[in-house]
């Protein structure tokens, strides 16, 4: 029984972190050439999904108080396992979850059209000839 249900955790585990992982872009990566006008230093929001530590470390600490004794102890030990794994999941995530510094940049493209990127800080320079590699949420500037 408690091989049955440890390895019912561990496969639950296994599946939530599969779907947690984001897919790799597909298409081309399309690529402008532009000088950079001007950079506005900001703060980028995380994008973790929330409440994810707090399942994992749930789904960890009742597959660990299953492994804990017997009958109605057994029980207990796996509800205060999923408790106190929750808990430390949700604190290990809000490590990750603070806001991360970053640049808003604008370019003028080599066509006459302004783009504007945000992404982390890097070493970019107002006037500087840059790449804008990708487009929307994906697009990031890189120097030439």
């Amino acid at each position: 029984m408690l091989k049955k249900v440890s390895t019912a955790v561990v496969a639950l585990m296994m599946a939530l972190g599969l779907a947690a992982c984001t897919p790799a872009p597909t298409g081309p990566v399309e690529i402008r050439s532009g000088v950079i006008e001007q950079i506005n230093a900001t703060q980028i929001a995380s994008n973790h999904d929330t409440g994810v530590g707090a399942v994992l470390g749930g789904l960890g600490g009742l597959g660990v108080g299953a492994l804990i004794g017997s009958g109605t102890g057994k029980a207990v030990a796996m509800v205060l396992g999923a408790i106190g794994g929750a808990v430390g999941g949700n604190e290990i995530q809000k490590h990750y979850d603070k806001p991360v510094e970053g640049q808003q940049i604008f370019v003028r493209t080599s066509s006459g059209v302004l783009v504007s990127v945000t992404q982390p800080t890097g070493n970019l320079r107002v006037g500087q000839a840059v790449y804008i590699e990708g487009a929307g949420t994906e697009a990031r500037v890189v120097s030439r």
